[in-house]
């Protein structure tokens, strides 16, 4: 049985396993091992990519969470993709950062860990909740902080 197999319950996460693949690992560049995703592809697309790759990521954390996360898991999975999102939004470096930086995959990692440790019982839902709140403020003012950026200077142009 492969190592990441027997970790998550079955059937229950599968899909945000699937899922995190897709977004972060699914191709791969002939003749290297380098790996990358559709997050980093949705994320050269200005505002719309950095904020569908942020909700995607968040509904994992979310949905990870409804299934028993610990606080500790689910504080910093969120960090994860708070830096992802921060750091993703910032023109031109963001874009190197999102082919690099796998958030979504360091959540699975911590996920199975969690469930290897056998630790998943509490349910979090309120927890992910605040988190989501606060990031989805945060997100939409760093959004909106950038587009003014973007407009100051082209204006300039």
């Amino acid at each position: 049985m492969k190592e990441n197999e027997a970790t998550l319950p079955p059937g229950r996460l599968r899909w945000v396993e699937s899922l995190s693949r897709l977004l972060d690992d699914k191709f791969r560049i002939p003749g290297t091992n380098f790996r990358f995703g559709l997050d980093p592809l949705l994320n050269l697309i200005p505002i719309a990519g950095d904020l569908s790759g942020f909700l995607i990521s968040a509904a994992l954390v979310a949905t990870m969470a409804k299934h028993g996360v610990s606080r500790k898991v689910l504080i910093l999975m969120s960090l994860n993709i708070l830096l992802d999102a921060t750091i993703g939004a910032i023109p031109f470096i963001g874009q190197i950062f999102d082919f690099v930086y796998k958030a979504n995959t360091k959540n699975i990692k911590l996920l199975k860990e969690h469930y290897e440790e056998g630790r998943h019982k509490g349910s979090g839902t309120g927890i992910v909740v605040l988190i989501l709140i606060v990031f989805a403020i945060f997100f939409v003012l760093l959004m909106y902080g950038v587009w003014k950026l973007a407009d100051w200077l082209w204006g300039m142009m």
